[in-house]
């Protein structure tokens, strides 16, 4: 075993690995779209932009509300990380932030944060939690409890169905794509034709 292979190398690969499979987990991209809609929200109506001797400051009369709306929004994409269960509601209710950050917040964030925003709680409401793939098709696995010791995913292996073979009868069947034909039985029609191999 080299010292390479138990160093820094070695463990930021099994960290980015830990991300990925928590990641693959929960909408995350959701939840990220979601925080950074927040961040203009916020910002925009308490920044004072200066040009020389001339300080604009952009604040509105409803400066508490886009606090509120920004800060309900971050705390929206958090729940999208950490609580996918109730991400249909969070999903929604970003979207409805948004749509009420045009007219409190500059419209919302300078329409930054309006389209961030809505594009994160629309892939909120749009995700759902995948299912493991099997070696068999219809079957259904369960995932692992832990990353195997080498720090490595599970590989996914599926079986491709293969090409749709037509028959002179009109009747499809998929050819075969393992080693060896269909039995005898399905490879001869009614009427004693068999199909094209």
């Amino acid at each position: 075993m080299s010292a390479e292979s138990t160093g820094l190398r070695a463990r930021i690969h099994r960290v980015r690995l830990a991300f990925r499979h928590w990641r693959w987990q929960r909408p995350f991209w959701a939840g990220l779209w979601t925080l950074l809609g927040g961040l203009p929200i916020v910002y925009f109506p308490y920044a004072n932009l200066t040009l020389g001797q001339l300080t604009i400051r952009m604040a509105t009369t409803a400066g508490s509300g886009s606090l509120i709306i920004g800060v309900l929004l971050f705390v929206l994409g958090l729940t999208m990380w950490f609580q996918s269960q109730v991400r249909i509601f969070a999903g929604v209710a970003s979207i409805l932030l948004a749509l009420v950050s045009l007219v409190i917040s500059n419209f919302g964030g300078f329409l930054l944060g309006f389209l961030f925003a809505l594009f994160g709680g629309a892939l909120a409401v749009a995700w759902s939690p995948g299912s493991p793939a099997t070696d068999a098709p219809g079957g259904t696995a369960e995932l692992p409890g832990d990353l195997p010791e080498s720090g490595d995913l599970p590989v996914r292996h599926e079986v491709p169905a293969g090409p749709v073979v037509p028959v002179q009868g009109g009747d499809a069947y998929p050819a075969p794509v393992l080693a060896g034909a269909l039995p005898e039985e399905e490879t001869t029609e009614k009427n004693g034709r068999h199909r094209a191999g």
